[in-house]
């Protein structure tokens, strides 16, 4: 019998790039033979990663190789010109493949992507859609689109009146994924959501993999009894070994100076305080001149990631793009106490011993690499599934505490700092979240590990798939 072949299909964004990269390694040590699909200006920007005699890649234009254009740029329209392209690539990539006598195994592909599974069923292929959130979040979803859709819409109206859904922890307004509340500029994401989970529960052929873990999320990933849950997590680069320069494997679009690894090696061991806002999202310049006043009252040392970037969010939730070039009023005052970079390896600082607490918008990558690196963090969302992720950070594991925002939902110098303190100052709920924190990841460093449950559950799934 041949070695199986996989296909796997990741949309054009960092947190989609990795976990899928990660995947296919994990493929890949099974003795499968793997194509990784992406943009070719994605894969462009992958760095340390060549093709292989089991791994090849077939990229597919989006139409951005000249660089992004952000004048009248409108998600909605690159989603509809990302379903058409990657559409009639998957097609091409599969002809081709039959044309060489081969068949593909499995078609896995990132989540927002269910025209995927769309051509996989036209050429009776098994597809998996590969959760890059957590299970809480697709349970939110698929309660929403299943009988809860009202109760869920009106929590998000009313911030202190909690829903308790099935197998999930009460949820709160301030908990419901932006792109369920009502007006949302990104509603049309959750159409895609939604497409997907109606796919999954027609296609008897369909699978689910989410990047999580079983002592992270046990009842949450057994809580659908129409869906089984794989969980394949933690799919991160931090549990596939290391290389003597320090880089882990994976796929990084963004680079830069690590001139921030030995500034961390000259500080105290658990002081230093992380702030970064992932590859998409990042703060108005208010919030960030209040983030800097937080973090100099503190006297704390902190190392900074403040990036260019196209803005998803300026963190009032309306959407809005801007670039993001401004000049704090505090620099000089910043750069004594701390250290302000335009990028860094997020997984080589968090485990860093210096570093003490991630200031984090709970991306769930993001939020993943803290958890293996027993990171307490500050959770402070913006949008989408981020607010979610808070609750489970806060309130479920307890490795962390989460901001509040003012009346114009701004989070103010004094209450950063209050929170940073409840981490790092000591006493019986700083201890606590330092216990559970080491606690899980030493729960996510067994998960991810060969012979892990992790490991485990890929294999049983596999071995489905080859039997038929």
């Amino acid at each position: 019998m041949a070695n199986p072949n996989f296909l796997i299909v990741a949309f054009a964004g960092q947190s989609h790039i990795n976990p899928a990269f990660q995947l296919a390694g994990r493929l890949l040590r099974t003795g499968a033979s793997v194509t990784f699909t992406t943009t070719t200006t994605a894969h462009r920007s992958m760095s340390g990663i060549q093709a292989s005699d089991r791994l090849t890649f077939a990229t597919y234009s989006d139409g951005a190789e000249e660089g992004p254009k952000l004048s009248n740029f409108s998600l909605e329209q690159h989603m509809e010109d990302s379903a058409r392209r990657c559409s009639e690539a998957v097609r091409q990539i599969i002809e081709a493949s039959r044309g060489k006598g081969e068949n593909f195994t499995c078609i896995f592909y990132t989540a927002v992507a269910p025209w995927v599974g769309e051509v996989a069923r036209c050429y009776d292929i098994p597809s998996g859609v590969l959760w890059i959130q957590p299970a809480t979040l697709f349970e939110i979803y698929y309660y929403y689109i299943n009988g809860y859709g009202d109760s869920i819409t009106n929590e998000s109206n009313d911030p202190s009146s909690p829903t308790q859904l099935p197998g999930l922890p009460p949820l709160t307004g301030r908990d419901v994924p932006t792109f369920l509340t009502p007006g949302s500029p990104f509603r049309f994401l959750f159409t895609l959501i939604e497409k997907e989970i109606q796919s999954l529960k027609g296609d008897r052929k369909a699978r689910l993999l989410v990047n999580s873990f079983d002592a992270l999320e046990s009842e949450q990933l057994n809580a659908i009894d129409e869906l089984k849950m794989v969980a394949v997590g933690p799919l991160l680069p931090s549990l596939e070994g290391r290389g003597s320069s320090g880089a882990s494997p994976g796929g990084d679009l963004f680079l830069g100076s690590r001139d921030y690894i030995e500034w961390l090696d000259t500080q105290p061991a658990a002081s230093v305080v992380y702030i970064s806002f992932g590859s998409i999202s990042a703060l108005s310049k208010p919030q960030k001149e209040e983030m800097a006043r937080g973090l100099l009252s503190t006297g704390r040392p902190f190392l900074w990631v403040i990036k260019k970037a196209l803005i998803m969010d300026g963190g009032d939730g309306d959407g809005k793009q801007e670039e993001s070039e401004d000049q704090l009023s505090c620099m000089e005052e910043l750069q004594k106490q701390g250290m302000i970079v335009p990028w860094c390896s997020q997984v080589e600082v968090l485990s860093h011993p210096s570093v003490g607490c991630f200031v984090t918008h709970c991306g769930w990558n993001s939020t993943l690499e803290s958890v293996v690196c027993g990171v307490p963090m500050v959770a402070f969302p913006l949008w989408a599934d981020q607010l979610a992720n808070a609750m489970l950070i806060q309130d479920v594991w307890k490795v962390g505490v989460r901001v509040s925002g003012n009346e114009r939902g701004v989070v103010e110098g004094e209450e950063l700092t209050r929170c940073l303190e409840m981490v790092l100052g000591g006493g019986e709920r700083s201890e606590g979240m330092r216990g559970n924190a080491k606690r899980l990841k030493d729960a996510a460093r067994e998960a991810g590990k060969e012979g892990g449950c992790a490991d485990k559950n890929l294999k049983a799934l596999l071995e489905e798939l080859v039997s038929g």
